[in-house]
C-alpha cells in the first residue's frame, strides 16, 4: 500500500509544481519539472520508483520491473493524484480544469515520442543499473530529474507542450491522444533502446 501512495503523493506534488510555474512563470517549466522528479526520486525511490508517470510505469513493465497488478494500480494512483492536485488549484482559486480531448497535433506526437525517449534513457540507465544499489541511488535523482528537464526542452524545440507524462497532462489540460500515445511510444522506446545499446543482457 505506501507505494501506491507514494506514487499518489508523488504525482499530486508534481502536477502540482507544473501548474505553479505555468501559473505564475519564473524559471522554466521544465527546469522545476526536472528539479521537482529529482527530489521525489530521492525521497520516495525506495518505496515505490517514483515512477510518478503512467508513461514511466508502462515502460518499467515492458521491461518486467514492474508486474501487471502494481502497474495498474501505479496508474490509477498517479491519475488520481494529479486530479486531487487540480481540485486543490481550483478551490485556491487558480483557472485550471480536468480537460479531455485536446486536439490531435502529428507535430506535437512526435515531439512527445522524441522528448520522452530522451527521458526515458536516463530512467533505463538507473532502473538497469549494476552498479551498487548505494552508488545508483546516490546518482539517480540528478540522472532522472536532468533527463526529464533535458527531454522537455527537446520536445519543447519541437513543437509540443513538453508533458512527457498522462497524468500531469491530464492535470495541466492537455489532455489529448498525442500527449497519451506519445509518452508511452516514448517511454518502451527509450527504455529498451538503452537495454539495447548501453545494456549487457
Amino acid at each position: 500500500m505506501k507505494k501506491y501512495i507514494a506514487e499518489f503523493i508523488g504525482t499530486f506534488g508534481l502536477t502540482m509544481a507544473v501548474l505553479g510555474s505555468v501559473s505564475v512563470g519564473g524559471l522554466p517549466t521544465m527546469l522545476i519539472a526536472g528539479i521537482t522528479l529529482g527530489l521525489f526520486v530521492a525521497t520516495i525511490g525506495h518505496v515505490s520508483g517514483a515512477h510518478i508517470n503512467p508513461a514511466v510505469t508502462i515502460g518499467a513493465w515492458s521491461l518486467k520491473k514492474i508486474n501487471n497488478t502494481d502497474a495498474a494500480i501505479y496508474i490509477l494512483a498517479q491519475f488520481a493524484g494529479a486530479a486531487l492536485a487540480v481540485l486543490l488549484a481550483k478551490f485556491a482559486g487558480a483557472a485550471v480544469t480536468l480537460a479531455v480531448g485536446t486536439s490531435f497535433s502529428w507535430v506535437g506526437l512526435v515531439a512527445e515520442i522524441v522528448g520522452t525517449i530522451i527521458f526515458t534513457f536516463g530512467i533505463a540507465s538507473i532502473v538497469l543499473s549494476k552498479d551498487s544499489a548505494e552508488r545508483t541511488a546516490a546518482r539517480a535523482p540528478f540522472v532522472i530529474g536532468g533527463s526529464l528537464t533535458l527531454g522537455a526542452s527537446i520536445a519543447v524545440a519541437l513543437g509540443s507542450n513538453a508533458v512527457l507524462n498522462p497524468a500531469v497532462a491530464f492535470g495541466i489540460g492537455s489532455f489529448g491522444w498525442a500527449y497519451i500515445i506519445g509518452p508511452v511510444i516514448g517511454s518502451v522506446a527509450g527504455m529498451w533502446l538503452y537495454k539495447f545499446i548501453g545494456h549487457d543482457n
